[in-house]
């Protein structure tokens, strides 16, 4: 299991965004990920349109997941409709000197 930050971006619809949540973390847990911490960052404007939004909740997620597995939970979170744009990014474990 390594540990990643996920940055996730949910429409601004409250209803939208809670199901892409659910969806969300529900997607993480079929595939054996836990999730450590949920962070919301709130309401922010969008570099560009994602699926005609230029707002969107942006939520950090930090998760402890096979790295194998990420392939698989890409593949999934493309077909959630309720999550416009997501990123994960390795956090790099600090070494004893």
């Amino acid at each position: 299991m390594r540990k990643y930050e996920l940055m996730a971006i949910f429409p601004l619809d409250e209803e939208k965004s809670k199901t892409g949540a659910e969806a969300l973390r529900a997607d993480l847990g079929k595939f054996g990920a836990t999730i450590e911490k949920e962070e919301p960052f709130g309401d922010r404007d969008l570099t560009y349109e994602v699926k005609k939004q230029t707002r969107g909740r942006f939520v950090l997620y930090t998760i402890n997941v096979n790295p194998e597995k990420l392939t698989d939970i890409d593949a999934t979170f493309k077909l959630n409709v309720n999550l416009l744009k997501y990123l994960f990014v390795k956090i790099e474990e600090k070494k004893a000197k």
